[in-house]
């Protein structure tokens, strides 16, 4: 009897241990990544503007200047033969 009162005590004790350490690593993990996603999308906003404003061609689209700079860097990056 006294082995079963301790054995559930220490369940009890496990339980509240592994649940306190969960909140903290849904806690730590969240504020990464909402700290996370901040920092990429203000990146991505920044280089936005910045192909914006220098690296488009007339009537080109961000999206667009993105994808033939992409494909200018793989041509240069080609071996020659």
């Amino acid at each position: 009897m006294a082995k079963s009162k301790l054995m559930k005590a220490n369940k009890k004790i496990e339980e509240a241990v592994v649940g306190g350490y969960k909140k903290i690593e849904n806690g730590v993990v969240g504020g990464y990544k909402k700290i996370e996603n901040g920092v990429v999308g203000g990146f991505t906003k920044m280089t936005d503007g910045f192909v914006d404003q220098f690296l488009t061609k007339e009537g080109e689209t961000v999206e667009e200047a993105k994808q033939r700079m992409k494909k200018e860097q793989e041509e240069r990056e080609k071996p020659s033969v």
